[in-house]
């Protein structure tokens, strides 16, 4: 068992309220969590005969028998003993180190790793909004390389990518109606997740289980809209997802663990499958209110689709075989206690904060303006009281008194009446 890392480097926002990152994923081999080692070794296919063949078959007579004489000097077997590091990440193989030499175009690498190939994002950029603008949005895809489209596909719908997500985040505020996209290179497409159940309580938290909708993995057989899922015009069996274009041009389809929901010829062309909804059924449990997933269960087996090579060298008896190699499941069963914590207490009690704020913040406002108009009301009598006990008012006082007496001097037949605190001047 490995622990996956997932990353965002180099992030830059952006002005339209998106950022800009490059994606990361690595895997540690975790030994206590493992009963075998990576150095444990296994008979296993020859992946790489398997491409060859795949690849070469359909090629004219001349260019066969240089392949087959090519597989025969190389000494590649159907089976080879390898260790479980070799196989899942890097080994030395004679075909594509020859391929890597002459056909860079198809293999660009000359050491394979059946995860190694998988896991390669070199140069590969993601564009994310980030929800200011619209927080329905936050976390789901803008762009993938500069693109709102997968280049591998030849129209919509099976070339979308706009409006995923990586897993880390899906959409805010979702609803019945709100269509949940999962996306990764992996996958090579965006799959539609449909919820299959009522809101139910994960680690207290609301949520919501969400799986992959029925078809999803269709590739024109029963889903018509899914015939540009067909590479080169050939469609794989239902139940199987052609990723060849990428992983660097290398045949691989990928599945359901065990062949789960898949075309049933597939599962009964090999002994020993047994699909159990339970253990091979990928699903997300998330919180509709903030799109955050709480548990997830991605379950992908991986798959050689081996077509006619009854002609090829060493090949023969994978002809038209679906060969299943390897499924992983990458999981979480619970957020860390941090997160939950701050989880909990954002979902439980940051609504009931924001409210109580508003209702204080406007009662707070409500006494303000009252305050504000009882002040206005009595500081203009509270003024004028205090300003007639104030020695300004004295002076004045006598000043105005002074200067009646004078003109009273003067005009003798004029009467006055000497104004006070308690009377107003009259003039006759």
């Amino acid at each position: 068992m490995s622990k996956e890392k997932m990353e965002h480097n180099n992030v830059t926002f952006n002005d339209n309220g998106t950022f800009t990152m490059t994606p990361g994923f690595s895997l540690r081999w975790v030994p206590e969590l493992n009963t075998a080692t990576e150095d444990d070794v296994l008979i296993l296919p020859n992946i790489a005969l398997l491409g060859f063949a795949n690849f070469f078959a359909d090629t004219s007579l001349i260019t066969r028998m240089s392949v087959n004489l090519l597989i025969h000097q190389t000494k590649s077997t159907a089976f080879l003993r390898q260790t479980v590091k070799e196989f899942l990440f890097n080994y030395d193989s004679p075909l594509v180190s020859i391929g890597h030499k002459f056909l860079p175009s198809w293999i660009s690498f000359d050491k394979l790793g059946l995860l190694d190939r998988m896991y390669d994002l070199t140069g590969d950029s993601s564009t994310i909004f980030t929800g200011s603008d619209d927080v329905s949005k936050a976390g789901t895809i803008d762009n993938y390389n500069g693109r709102p489209y997968l280049p591998h596909w030849p129209s919509s719908p099976c070339n979308k990518v706009s409006g995923s997500s990586d897993g880390t985040k899906f959409p805010s505020m979702s609803n019945n109606d709100t269509e949940v996209l999962f996306f990764s290179k992996t996958i090579c497409r965006a799959i539609p997740m449909v919820r299959s159940s009522e809101l139910i309580i994960h680690d207290g938290i609301p949520v919501h289980k969400y799986i992959f909708k029925n078809g999803s993995f269709d590739n024109g057989a029963d889903n018509p809209e899914n015939k540009c899922f067909c590479r080169n015009n050939k469609c794989l069996k239902s139940g199987l997802v052609d990723v060849t274009d990428c992983s660097y041009g290398f045949p691989i389809a990928l599945s359901n663990p065990h062949f789960y929901k898949s075309d049933q010829s597939l599962l009964n062309a090999v002994e020993g499958l047994t699909p159990d909804e339970k253990l091979h059924e990928s699903h997300f449990l998330i919180n509709q209110e903030s799109g955050t997933p709480t548990q997830m269960y991605l379950r992908m087996q991986i798959n050689i689709p081996v077509g006619e090579v009854s002609t090829m060298a060493n090949s023969e008896r994978f002809s038209n075989l679906v060969v299943p190699l390897v499924w992983s499941e990458i999981a979480f069963e619970t957020l860390p206690n941090h997160l939950l914590i701050r989880f909990f207490v954002y979902l439980n009690f940051g609504s009931i904060f924001f409210v109580a704020l508003k209702y204080l913040l406007l009662v707070v406002g409500v006494a303000f303006v009252t305050l504000t108009v009882i002040t206005s009301l009595f500081m203009t009598i509270d003024n004028e009281l205090e300003y007639r006990e104030s020695s300004a008012w004295r002076h004045e006082n006598q000043t105005l008194m002074d200067g009646v007496q004078q003109r009273d001097a003067t005009q003798p037949d004029t009467e006055y009446r000497y104004p006070s605190a308690d009377m107003e001047m009259n003039t006759p």
